[in-house]
Order: C-alpha cells, then sequence, then structure tokens
C-alpha cells in the first residue's frame, strides 16, 4: 500500500515563502518503477487540478508549469523518501490545495491524468 502525506500548507502573506514537503510510506521510491515521475499538483476551489511541478526520482531532471517557473522550486531526497516544493514570491492566485503524486511518465509529466498515486493534499492560502 502506497501512501503520501503532505505538509507545510498554511496562511501566507503575498510574497512569502513556504516550503512544502511530501514524505512516501508503504515502500521505497527508489525500488518501483511507478515512482519514475513525482510530482506536486494544486486544485483552487471551482477550478480543475493543474500541475506545477515534477521531479524525475532517477536523475533529478525537473519540469515547471508557467506559473510558477522562477519562483517554486521542486526537489527530492532519496535517503529519505521525501519530495518537496519550496514556493517563494507567493502570490493569491497560488491559493490552493497542493497535492503530493507519483506517476510513471515522464512525458506527459504536465497532465494529472499520468499521476496513480495521491496524497490527501495540504492547503496554501495566500493572503493579498
Amino acid at each position: 500500500q502506497v501512501h503520501f502525506v503532505e505538509t507545510g500548507g498554511r496562511l501566507v502573506q503575498a510574497g512569502g515563502s513556504l516550503r512544502l514537503s511530501c514524505a512516501a510510506s508503504g515502500y521505497s521510491i527508489s525500488n518501483y518503477a511507478l515512482s519514475y515521475t513525482m510530482a506536486w499538483l494544486r486544485q483552487a476551489d471551482g477550478k480543475a487540478r493543474e500541475f506545477v511541478a515534477a521531479v524525475r526520482w532517477s536523475d533529478g531532471n525537473t519540469k515547471y508549469a508557467n506559473s510558477v517557473k522562477g519562483r517554486f522550486t521542486i526537489s527530492r531526497d532519496n535517503t529519505k523518501n521525501m519530495v518537496y516544493l519550496q514556493m517563494n514570491s507567493l502570490k493569491p492566485e497560488d491559493t490552493a490545495m497542493y497535492y503530493c503524486a507519483a506517476g510513471t511518465a515522464w512525458s506527459d509529466a504536465d497532465s494529472p491524468r499520468a499521476y496513480d498515486y495521491w496524497g490527501q493534499g495540504t492547503q496554501v492560502t495566500v493572503s493579498s
């Protein structure tokens, strides 16, 4: 059984920073093909879930949505089975539930449909 637990979300003022963490349990990320891509996605109230950032577990290669490029950084820690999202220069439009997810298709990493396993999410609220 695969579990992801996201932490770090909270209320923050515009221009501030947050670091989200995703802890994987139930399996070792490095041992399974399903963990080829780890990603953060988000969903704002009344909107569809959207891709934020992804990291390829094998080599650390990354992808970002244009809306967060230059402000957010995704990283992974192979030894701790952790994935992080450092978010700087936050904007009110970044307000959403942020989810950690795992999938196999790096080529489709920017599509929410590429992900098979999801966490429960952590709420990020950015006030203006």
